[in-house]
C-alpha cells in the first residue's frame, strides 16, 4: 500500500532556515505581516519576501493559496513556498494551505514554518493527504523520486501537534488504502485479489475478517448478488469486516459497500469510451474498507461491521440476461431490466445479509451506483438519501466538518411507481427520470422498517479528473473521513 509520509516536528529553530537544502514553506498573513519566521526569511534574501507581498501577485492570492521564489538569493533552498494564511484561519482554509504545499514539494526536502500559528492540525491533514502518489505501474524511476523526502514541521508546541497528527495519521492511512484499491487495474484487484488484502488487512490491524465464497452465497440466498458475477471468470465473494472497540453488548454500525471490480454493463454493454474507469466501480468497497482500516488503526471505541459485496460484471455465454427474474435473499423477486444497473442488486442482498446477521443500530451504504447523481450534482458532492432526519443530519455535519461535500437527495416512495414491474416483485431500474432517486428506493426494499438507514452515491466523487486540493488526480478516497468523522461523534463509547 501507499505509505503516509512522514512528518518530522520539531521546536521553531529560526538559526535552521538558511541552510535547508530544498524547499522551505513560510506563512504570511492576508495582510501581508510577516510572523517571525518571515522576518528572517526577509532579511536572508535582502527584502525579497517583502516586495513579493507588497506585489500584485500575492495580492491575488486567495486565502490558502501558494506562490514561490525560485532560488532565493541568502539561502540554501531552491524555493520558498509562500502561503497566504491568517493566524487563525477556519478548518478548510488551513486543509488547502497544506495541500498546496505538498503540490509544490516537488519531491524535494521540504521544511514548514509554522510558528504557533492555529489550525495546524488540519493543515497537517492536508499536507499528508496531498502528498499521495501512485506509481505502482511507473517504470521511469524519475516518477518515484523524492516520494521519501523528509518533511519537518517547526512549531512552538510540536509535541502537542505530533500527537494530533499521530491520531490524524490513521485516518490518513485508511483513505490511502481505499485510493489504492480504486487505483487498482482490474486485471489485478481482481475478487479475490481484493478478499485477499482485506484478510492481510485482518491479520496487520487486528480485525476480524470472514470471507464467504460462492458455495456460503447460494446457501445464503444471495442470488441477485450470485447473478450479477456469473458472466465473469472471477468468482463472486462476500467479505465481512469486523471492529469491536465498543462495549460488548453495543449493536454495531454497518457499512456496507458496492464492489464492482469491473463493470462493463454486463449483456447491456457500455459504450466504449470511457469504459476503462470502471475500475472505480469497487469504490464504496473501498471506502467501507478505508473506514475499517482507520478504526483499527486508532483503537476506535466503537463496534462496526462493514461489509462488502464482490463481484465482476462481464457478458460472456453465462451471464445475466435482461429479463431475467432473481430471487434476493430477502425474497422479494426481481425483474432484471437492465444488466448494468447491477450495484443495487449486489447491495440488496449485502444489506439483507448485515442485517439478518448482526442486528445493527444503523446502516449506511456506500456506492458508485448511478450517472443520474454526477448530472444532479456533478463531481463536488455525494448524493445522500435517508428518512431519518437526525442520522443524516449527523452524517451531512460530518462531511462538512471535513470538507467532503454531500447533498441530500428526495426519496419520497412515490417514485415506486416507476419501479413496477408486470412479472415480478419490483424492476431493477425505473427509465431516465430522476435514476438516482429511483436507484435509492429500489435499495429502500431491502432495508427494515425500523433500521436507520442512509445509502450515498459516490459514482461522482470516487475518481477525479483533475487534481483537488487534498488529492492528485484519480483516487480521491471520499468519505473515510466523513465516516470516521461520524462513529467518533455518535457512535463511539463515552468514558465516564
Amino acid at each position: 500500500m501507499t505509505q503516509p509520509v512522514t512528518i518530522d516536528f520539531r521546536e521553531l529553530d529560526l538559526d535552521a532556515i538558511a541552510g535547508h537544502a530544498g524547499r522551505v514553506a513560510v506563512f504570511v498573513a492576508p495582510d501581508g505581516r510577516l510572523d517571525q519566521a518571515g522576518r528572517r526569511i526577509n532579511r536572508l534574501t535582502r527584502g525579497v519576501l517583502a516586495r513579493l507581498v507588497e506585489s500584485e501577485r500575492f495580492e491575488k492570492l486567495k486565502e490558502g493559496d501558494a506562490c514561490l521564489i525560485d532560488w532565493p538569493a541568502g539561502m540554501a533552498a531552491e524555493a520558498v513556498i509562500v502561503v497566504k494564511l491568517a493566524r487563525r484561519p477556519d478548518a478548510a482554509t488551513a486543509r488547502r494551505a497544506g495541500g498546496r504545499i505538498a503540490a509544490r514539494r516537488a519531491g524535494k526536502p521540504l521544511l514548514v514554518l509554522a510558528g504557533s500559528r492555529m489550525r495546524m492540525d488540519e493543515l497537517v491533514e492536508g499536507l499528508a493527504l496531498r502528498a499521495y502518489a501512485f506509481v505502482e505501474y511507473k517504470s521511469d524511476e524519475k516518477a518515484r523520486e523524492g516520494l521519501d523526502a523528509p518533511i519537518t514541521v517547526m512549531a512552538t508546541k510540536p509535541e502537542a501537534l505530533a500527537a494530533t497528527a499521530l491520531e490524524r495519521g490513521a485516518e490518513v492511512e485508511g483513505v490511502f488504502f481505499a485510493r489504492d484499491l480504486v487505483n487498482e487495474p482490474a486485471n489485478v484487484l481482481s475478487t479475490e485479489d481484493f478478499a485477499a488484502r482485506l484478510a492481510a488487512m485482518g491479520e496487520e490491524t487486528g480485525l476480524k475478517v470472514e470471507i464467504l465464497d460462492e458455495d456460503e452465497l447460494r446457501k445464503l440466498g444471495m442470488n441477485a448478488l450470485l447473478a450479477v458475477g456469473q458472466g465473469s471468470c472471477r468468482p463472486s465473494k462476500v467479505v465481512v469486516m469486523r471492529w469491536n472497540g465498543g462495549p460488548e453488548d453495543a449493536a454495531p454500525l454497518a457499512l456496507v459497500g458496492k464492489g464492482v471490480v469491473f463493470d462493463s454493463g454486463g449483456i447491456s454493454i457500455k459504450p466504449a469510451q470511457g469504459m476503462e474507469e470502471m475500475t472505480m466501480d469497487m469504490g464504496g468497497a473501498a471506502l467501507v474498507a478505508g473506514v475499517m482500516r482507520t478504526l483499527a488503526l486508532r483503537k476506535a471505541k466503537a463496534n462496526v461491521v462493514g461489509v462488502v459485496g464482490l463481484v465482476e460484471n462481464m457478458p460472456d455465454g453465462c451471464a445475466q440476461r435482461p429479463g431475467d427474474i432473481v430471487r434476493t435473499m430477502k425474497g422479494d423477486m426481481v425483474e432484471v431490466i437492465n444488466t448494468d444497473a447491477e450495484g443495487r442488486l449486489v447491495l440488496a442482498d449485502a444489506l439483507w445479509y448485515a442485517q439478518e446477521n448482526f442486528r445493527p443500530a444503523a446502516v449506511i451504504d456506500f456506492a458508485t451506483l448511478t450517472g443520474a447523481i454526477i448530472i444532479a450534482l456533478g463531481h463536488d458532492r455525494a448524493g445522500v438519501f435517508a428518512e431519518d432526519d437526525d442520522f443524516v443530519g449527523a452524517f451531512l455535519r460530518a462531511a462538512d466538518q471535513v470538507g467532503e461535500g454531500a447533498w441530500r437527495m428526495p426519496l419520497d416512495a412515490g417514485y415506486d411507481r416507476q419501479l413496477k414491474s408486470r412479472l415480478a416483485d419490483v424492476k431493477n431500474v425505473g427509465g431516465r427520470p430522476a435514476g438516482a432517486v429511483t436507484a435509492a428506493r429500489f435499495l429502500r426494499r431491502f432495508v427494515k422498517d425500523d433500521m436507520p438507514w442512509i445509502h450515498v452515491d459516490i459514482a461522482g466523487v470516487a475518481l477525479l479528473k483533475e487534481d483537488t486540493d487534498l488529492a492528485p488526480k484519480g483516487a480521491t478516497g471520499w468519505g473515510v473521513r466523513t465516516v470516521n468523522r461520524l462513529i467518533r461523534e455518535r457512535f463511539e463509547a463515552r468514558e465516564g
